[in-house]
């Protein structure tokens, strides 16, 4: 599931956990060797972050960015048909 920002929007879905992981997992790869020795506690501990931290946002499905940008594009459409119109009124 891809996630995107989109700040009008307030819907908030949940982040598949395989990216939270792999990021988790290479952030913890590169924690110079020494500080590895924690390891899985390490690991775990920067996915608790990540979930947190991505949980604050403001994030929606990309699925809901395209039909949102699907709707705007409509109405910007519709407007412009509008104003065409107008004009013509005008101009007569």
């Amino acid at each position: 599931m891809v996630l995107v920002f989109y700040g009008s929007l307030r819907y908030q879905s949940a982040m598949s956990k395989t990216p939270i992981e792999e990021l988790a997992k290479k952030l913890a790869d590169a924690v110079p060797q020494g500080v590895r020795a924690v390891g899985a506690d390490l690991e775990d501990t920067f996915q608790g972050v990540l979930r947190s931290g991505l949980g604050k946002l403001d994030l929606v499905t990309r699925e809901e960015f395209e039909v949102q940008e699907a709707v705007l594009r409509r109405t910007r459409e519709k407007l412009e048909a509008l104003e065409a119109r107008l004009g013509d009124i005008e101009g007569r």
